[in-house]
């Protein structure tokens, strides 16, 4: 398993549950120097980026890209995939398109959070579904199409009212044509949902593409209540070797929580890694 930490693009989204707000120049440097792996970019749109810029600064940093979020389509535009507008249904799939053809630019995946919408009103949860289904088969194919997936997020129940636990997203997801979705495995909304996080990984196994390493309380590993150990056991037996990123709130400050995350990596996962291969 990798290391990743997250920046967010988006001044709207200030306060949300990222690590670096300064710039990405500066999210890399400070990454690279403290030993991560990748970066998880949350943009304004996908146009926001110039991608000759950000491969200078994952080359000069020797970084990769983990996955980039599609979030600012809900945060600032108000898209969903479930909402009762078709035309915003279709700016959010536009939205999201977009997004996938940048993000396999880079070998990387694009997360699908906020933008799944909720079913509520006049529009059923059978008739959400519907329309949900119908975005991932098309987005799906375009991410196989790309090299790479679409990362779909369970969220907690206060956010969405789609899909909350991981085995239930699952299930829903095997129903599906397209194989290019995989299953984000949050750690914070687990601790809300699900009964048991080790069962729950067992549950989605290989479907799970993405990993967000964040403790009960949105803060880092260790800040919180979280029992480690087990959850990196069981991705371990699911044979997950994706990305564990820092979705965490910058508390105390972003330095704190960065320094925090890189050494919970390192105790749980790095020690974990050199362990195992040290056995062949």
């Amino acid at each position: 398993m990798l290391s990743s930490i997250t920046v967010s693009l988006v001044p709207q989204a200030k306060g949300g549950p990222f690590v670096f707000w300064d710039g990405l120049a500066d999210a890399c440097e400070r990454a690279a120097a403290l030993g991560f792996d990748a970066i998880e970019i949350f943009p304004p749109a996908p146009n926001a980026l110039d991608i000759a810029e950000v491969q200078n600064l994952l080359d000069h940093h020797k970084l990769k890209i983990a996955a980039i979020g599609t979030g600012a389509g809900w945060v600032l535009h108000k898209l969903s995939l479930t909402s009762p507008d078709p035309e915003n249904r279709k700016a959010a799939r536009e939205f999201i398109r977009s997004t996938i053809e940048l993000a396999g630019g880079f070998g990387a995946p694009t997360i699908i959070g906020s933008m799944q919408g909720r079913w509520e009103g006049d529009v059923t949860r059978e008739q959400a579904l519907v329309w949900l289904g119908e975005a991932l088969e098309g987005l799906g194919e375009l991410a196989i199409a790309h090299h790479t997936f679409l990362i779909y997020e369970p969220l907690n129940r206060y956010e969405t009212n789609l899909f909350n636990r991981l085995g239930d997203t699952a299930t829903w997801l095997k129903t599906l044509k397209t194989k290019g979705v995989r299953i984000l495995a949050d750690l914070y909304h687990m601790n809300i949902e699900e009964s048991s996080l080790v069962d729950a990984i067992q549950e989605a196994g290989s479907m799970i593409g993405h990993v967000h390493f964040a403790d009960s309380n949105r803060r880092a590993i260790g800040f919180g209540h979280t029992n480690i150990a087990p959850i990196v056991q069981a991705l371990q037996e699911a044979r997950y070797t994706g990305y564990l990123s820092a979705e965490v709130l910058a508390l105390p400050d972003s330095a704190t929580a960065a320094q925090q995350t890189i050494s919970s990596f390192n105790k749980h996962i790095k020690a974990s890694n050199d362990a195992s291969m040290g056995e062949f």
